[in-house]
């Protein structure tokens, strides 16, 4: 058997060709190509034996012309065969300028050979040759010929140059000349202009604080830069330069140290009037000039597929189905950050198996419907991470149900979020009828489904949001503030703005809605809470004199300054202030939550730490309105919205909006609003000239703070009234201060050791006093005695 099979083997090889021997070997080589090379080697030394002599006088003829240029001969012929080779041909069309700068280059170098001569005389005996003789110029054996063969070389220099950097040569040409139109014109200024022609005026707030005393108005000033009626107050362009220098502080020479800078600023509010105030079609409400639409930006819609969503929703439905859940996709809503799916739960179908005999006596099984009942809401809910897996989506968000419809909301993250913005949020129509019903109308962002949410914020009343930090918490404030700026006027709404990060909101610094200037020290905010108490107090017993139950009321029939402007407290980092003062921050606030409403104040205060010790329970019993942005946990979640949700937002905008009249919050994608806007806001309203208003009493109580620190420990608010009752009572006790005082046993052991110092202090100079003075009376009598 196995020789049979090695005879099988040796049968299924192909038979080797046997190799034909005879003649055809032999011609074989002179087919070959070294043959043929080697003939036209010999070919070609025959003929250069042959026509030696013509052949000899054309390459001298040759090197007379070139000389050494031939060095730069061979050195673009190797590099035309190296780009042949790398077959990059094309790149001497493509960067063609460069190839004819770097031949121009090549140029001004045979050129610099043409000039440097090595026999004295009048031939071209030059290491260029005669061509590099013809590109130097037609040059004398003299120092003025070589001057002119300089030249030629750098003019082919320069020419390479233009050649290589075509941009670059053109915008240095025009800094030449402008620099030569400015030296001119200097010139021209330092001669004194003509005396007919005269420098325009210009607006009197517009002018620099050293125009007061100069005779002529500054060159780059000229001309009205805005209307007479309309121009920059002295205070506010100092708020504007405060604002600039905190953001990017500069030295400046003591000589004068802000007529440049405030100049700047003056000129950049100036063209943000030119370019948006000087309209006929603005609203001027009591003088006050409302800033156009125009002056915010756009951001274009990005178009999502539908069959995107199609495939999306066909794949939900098999996913719940294949885990034994029937259902149906029945609307898509897409929003610009994510797409709402509309899940409606199918129907859980119970047969009964029923076994009949028929006329043949044979047993059939049939089938009969016992019961039907809905798929429960919680089976799609629980199966929110295999539906993120199966659309490879990040994170899914399942709102069971959604509210008003008759379906589950399956929110599916978009591959590309779409920027909503706050003028594409004003120009729709719901935020339109809410602006013509209420000043205080916000425009917060787009829905799941992309329609536009606007609130009323009287309604809220107060706002309390909440986030991680970069989640939009920032972004969010300015959107109210701004929103706010866009419809009133600083006599209808006045903000209190306290920034203890002390670079968010200094911005509005110079915003004349101020009630006073933006509040970066924690000291002075806990006083602007004490004076926010007040002025409650105050404008209740208006509104009693008035007879009045809210300030719609009270300003029915009032016009201009008599009008009581809407107080709007933004803080912008609780826990900061709860540190510095617990008791007093959390009493303030909610008193202010319990009773402001009707009086005018609200409050919107955001914390990037939504715990226990910051959003107490208190607090959250008086901010029905919450607004929460992307939390890490599930437990701040809670504590936000009192249940989950905020954990699984994609941050950037992403929140959720739980409003008062609300049973669930509501998936929204904030607004989001550029720096460049903020200031194109903040400098109109500082480019309209008006007298400033009232700061409503508030400095005062602020400058008259307690301040410094006692044992290492800021100075307690409370101290004179401890003080007070230490003097009223003998014996003072911490829990004695926690009764009288209604704070806390932390606070009031804090206290007492600040009043035993303050006490013990004040003891001390006593009897230093009363020492002096028996001395002096004891001089005096020993005085008498004598």
């Amino acid at each position: 058997m196995a020789k049979k099979k090695v005879n099988a083997k040796a049968k299924s090889r192909p038979k080797s060709r046997p190799v034909k021997r005879g003649s055809s070997g032999g011609l074989k080589f002179f087919a070959s190509g070294p043959f043929w090379q080697l003939v036209v080697l010999f070919t070609i030394i025959a003929l250069a034996a042959v026509f030696r002599d013509p052949l000899s006088d054309f390459f001298k003829s040759v090197w007379t012309g070139i000389r050494f240029g031939a060095i730069f001969i061979a050195g673009i012929i190797i590099l035309i065969v190296v780009m042949t080779w790398k077959r990059q041909l094309g790149s001497f069309f493509t960067y063609w300028n460069r190839w004819l700068g770097g031949a121009v280059f090549v140029l001004a170098a045979w050129a610099l050979l043409g000039i440097i001569r090595y026999n004295t005389g009048f031939e071209p005996n030059v290491l260029g040759g005669s061509f590099g003789f013809g590109l130097a110029g037609s040059q004398e054996p003299t120092g003025l010929g070589v001057f002119t063969g300089i030249l030629c070389m750098l003019g082919f220099f320069i020419l390479g140059i233009i050649f290589v950097l075509p941009r670059q040569s053109f915008l240095l040409l025009q800094k030449f000349a402008n620099w030569v139109w400015a030296l001119t014109h200097r010139r021209a200024d330092r001669e004194g202009p003509a005396k007919d022609i005269k420098q325009p005026a210009m607006p009197r707030g517009m002018q620099p604080r050293h125009s007061f005393e100069r005779p002529s108005q500054p060159r780059d000033m000229e001309g009205p830069l805005v209307p007479p009626e309309v121009t920059l107050s002295r205070k506010k362009l100092e708020d504007l330069a405060e604002k600039a220098v905190s953001l990017k502080p500069s030295p400046r020479p003591p000589a004068e140290p802000d007529a440049p800078f405030k100049s700047d600023l003056k000129q950049v509010a100036s063209d943000v009037w030119k370019k948006y105030g000087q309209s006929s079609d603005l609203v001027v409400v009591d003088g006050w000039s409302l800033p156009p639409v125009d002056i915010l930006d756009t951001s274009p819609e990005v178009q999502f597929s539908e069959a995107d969503n199609l495939q999306r929703a066909k794949l939900i439905e098999d996913t719940l189905g294949s885990y034994g859940v029937d259902s149906k996709v029945v609307q898509i809503n897409a929003g610009p950050t994510v797409t709402q799916f509309g899940v409606e739960p199918g129907w859980d179908v119970k047969y009964k198996e029923i076994k009949e005999k028929d006329r043949d006596g044979k047993t059939q099984v049939r089938r009969e419907e016992v019961s039907r009942t809905r798929v429960k809401v919680e089976r799609i809910n629980s199966l929110s991470n295999d539906l993120a897996l199966a659309l490879a989506a990040p994170t899914i968000r399942i709102e069971a149900p959604v509210p008003g419809k008759s379906f589950v909301g399956v929110e599916v993250p978009n591959t590309t979020s779409d920027m909503v913005s706050l003028r594409g949020v004003v120009e729709t129509s719901n935020f339109q009828k809410l602006v013509a019903k209420t000043k205080m109308a916000l425009a917060l962002g787009k829905g799941a489904g992309g329609e536009a949410i606007a609130s009323d914020l009287t309604k809220m009343p107060h706002l309390l949001i909440a986030g991680a930090t970069g989640s939009g918490k920032t972004v969010c404030l300015n959107t109210i503030v701004c929103c706010l700026m866009m419809h009133n006027t600083p006599n209808d709404v006045r903000f209190i703005l306290i920034d203890p990060k002390r670079v968010e909101l200094t911005q509005y610094n110079s915003i004349p809605h101020l009630a006073t200037p933006v509040i970066v020290d924690t000291t002075k905010a806990l006083a602007a809470l004490r004076w926010l108490c007040q002025e409650m107090d105050d404008r209740y017993r208006k509104l009693a004199a008035a007879g009045a139950r809210h300030i719609e009321g009270y300003n029915k029939d009032k016009k201009g300054t008599d009008i009581l402007p809407y107080l709007v407290l933004v803080i912008d980092e609780l826990a900061d202030l709860m540190m510095a003062g617990y008791d007093e921050v959390e009493t303030n606030l909610c008193r202010l939550a319990q009773l402001a409403r009707a009086t005018g104040i609200h409050l919107v205060v955001a914390t990037q730490r939504p715990s226990v010790d910051v959003v107490t329970g208190l607090i959250k019993a008086n901010f029905p309105t919450r607004i929460s942005f992307a939390v890490t946990s599930q437990v701040d979640s809670r504590t936000i919205l009192d249940g989950a949700g905020a954990e699984k937002l994609l941050g950037r905008g992403d929140m959720l909006f739980m409003p008062t009249e609300a049973a669930k919050p509501k998936r929204l994608q904030g607004c989001f609003l550029s720096d460049a806007e903020i200031d194109r806001l903040v400098y109109f309203w500082g480019s309209q000239k008006k007298e400033e208003p009232d700061k409503l009493k508030m400095e005062t109580l602020i400058a008259t703070t307690p301040s410094g620190t006692i044992g290492g420990f800021p100075r307690d608010p409370l101290l004179e009234q401890a003080k007070e009752l230490a003097h009223e009572n003998d014996d003072v006790s911490v829990s004695f201060l926690q009764r009288k005082l209604h704070i806390g046993y932390p606070r009031a052991a804090r206290l007492k050791d600040q009043l035993d110092a303050v006490l013990s202090k004040e003891g001390d100079v006593a009897e230093s006093t009363a020492e002096s003075i028996d001395e002096e009376e004891g001089g005096e009598a020993r005085e008498d005695l004598s």
